[in-house]
Order: structure tokens, then C-alpha cells, then sequence
């Protein structure tokens, strides 16, 4: 339902990284029928700091008391406090907005709980595109899924799965393809960097049956996502080059954006897109 004009969703956001400080400042500028309620942060005194320069300060509470400050809770937080910030949102009845989608796919749990509490769970594109023809190709029959990341070494550096097996990505000077396997083993692997699949396997057929490859490119200045998608309505491919954030190579600029505009089209009389 679109607030009326005398009301406004509170918004709370768990995590004031890169994403989390982008989100909060346009919020703060200003966005009819949103209000930035309060946050969250590891680095207190960074996030006090921050929230000193913000028109309309807003407290900093642990984690675990976001959903008691808002409508709606925007994850954008390392994915081992997903649990801190989602279980209590969607107990609450919030409106639960994630950014480490990877962590959503073994949670199934909180589907089911978010259905007797009437939250509602919301999934931005983010560093993707096309997900609203995927979500339309579903309503019908997707014959496949392929996802193909490609990203300069620095934005995969550290995954578990690279450092599990042993791959080394010093010193590349040719494109290496470092991951070949299911959306839900990549998101396993890479839990910093694919989100993107998480997000393309619940629109479409599910992380079992999407695939990903992930690359290494040194030649590469900006993160790629190719998507191949053959259903029995339609065949396309969709390719988008995002620039990384300067903060953090991992992530692209675009994520913050997406989930602006996914959190615009709450409360806007006109939404575009399925």
C-alpha cells in the first residue's frame, strides 16, 4: 500500500559500508514517502562520524533492534550478521530488503516465517539486469539459466572458494576462468561477489538449475554479468559492465542505486517494470 502523503515508511539500514552510506544519504536528501529512521554499524564511531554529516541525524542501534525503529529493514551488511538483521525484520512484520541475497538460498525458513507474519521479503536487481523478463520467462517454461561473471582479480580476492582450493590470482596476466558450477555452489564459494546469481536463480529456476561461471581478468576495469536465458517464450542475453565501487572492488556502483530505486518503488504512484 503507497503512503499518504502525511505518512512515510521509516526506513532502517543494517550495515554502513559503501552501499549502506550511499542508501542512507539519499534518503536523507530527500524521497517523498520514505523517512530514514535509524541505522546500523560495526565501526561506531565511522558511523557517527558519518551520521554527524546527515540533515536529519538518526540514532545508531545494535542490529537485532533495526526492525523496532521501521517499516522496512535494508540489509547491506557482511553475510555472516544476515541472520542479526533478517530474523528480526521478518518476525516484525517488516518490510526485509537484502542485498546479500546469497544468504537468502539456504534460508528457506525465513520464507516460510515472513508468510505468518506477513513480511514481505523484496529482492533488488542490484549489479544485474533483466530480471523482470526472467521473472515474466517463469511464468511459463525456462528450458536455462547461464550466468558468466567476469571481474578484475582484486574483486575476488580472499573468496573462501579461492582460498579453500588453493587458486592464486597474483600476478595473472591472462583471463582465467576460476568457477564452473551451480548459482548455489558459486554463492557458497563467493559470498562477497554473486550475489547477482542468488538474485537471477529466485527469479528464474531456482539455484539448483542456474548455472555460473566466474572469471578473472586482469584486462578488465569494470565487473561483467552475461546472461543467457532459453525459455518457451522467449530467448535473449543480457549484458551489463558495472563500475566497481571505489570503496569496495566487489561491488559495483549500481547496487546502491538498485536498491534506491527498489525502495522508491514502495511508494511511488507509477512503478515501471513487472
Amino acid at each position: 500500500m503507497t503512503p499518504s502523503k502525511q505518512q512515510s515508511l521509516r526506513v532502517a539500514i543494517g550495515g554502513l559500508g559503501a552501499i549502506g552510506r550511499s542508501i542512507a544519504s539519499r534518503l536523507d536528501q530527500g524521497i517523498p514517502g520514505l523517512t530514514l529512521a535509524a541505522v546500523s554499524a560495526k565501526r561506531i564511531e565511522r558511523a557517527e562520524d558519518f551520521i554527524a554529516t546527515l540533515k536529519n541525524p538518526v540514532p545508531i542501534v545494535p542490529l537485532g533492534k533495526l526492525a523496532n525503529e521501521a517499516d522496512v529493514v535494508v540489509e547491506c551488511a557482511p553475510a555472516a550478521v544476515f541472520d542479526d538483521i533478517a530474523v528480526p525484520a521478518i518476525e516484525a512484520g517488516c518490510l526485509f530488503i537484502p542485498l546479500s541475497v546469497g544468504a537468502l538460498l539456504p534460508r528457506q525458513a525465513l520464507i516460510d516465517k515472513a508468510e505468518t507474519t506477513g513480511a514481505r521479503i523484496i529482492v533488488p536487481t542490484g549489479a544485474l539486469i533483466g530480471l523482470d523478463a526472467l521473472r515474466a520467462a517463469a511464468e511459463g517454461k525456462i528450458k536455462s539459466v547461464k550466468l558468466v561473471t567476469r571481474k578484475p582479480p582484486k574483486g575476488l580476492a580472499g573468496a573462501p572458494y579461492l582460498v579453500e582450493n588453493n587458486i592464486s590470482l597474483e600476478g595473472l596476466n591472462e583471463p582465467k576462468k576460476i568457477f564452473e558450477g551451480t548459482a548455489r555452489e558459486g554463492t557458497v564459494g563467493f559470498p562477497a561477489n554473486v550475489n547477482v546469481a542468488a538474485a537471477l536463480s529466485l527469479a528464474g529456476i531456482g539455484p539448483e538449475k542456474t548455472t555460473l561461471e566466474i572469471w578473472a581478468d586482469p584486462a578488465l576495469k569494470r565487473n561483467i554479468q552475461h546472461v543467457e536465458v532459453e525459455s518457451d517464450s522467449a530467448r535473449f542475453e543480457m549484458t551489463i559492465e558495472n563500475i566497481p565501487s571505489p570503496e569496495n572492488p566487489r561491488s559495483g556502483r549500481i547496487t546502491a542505486l538498485s536498491a534506491i530505486a527498489a525502495l522508491r518503488g514502495l511508494v511511488s504512484p507509477l512503478k515501471v517494470g513487472t
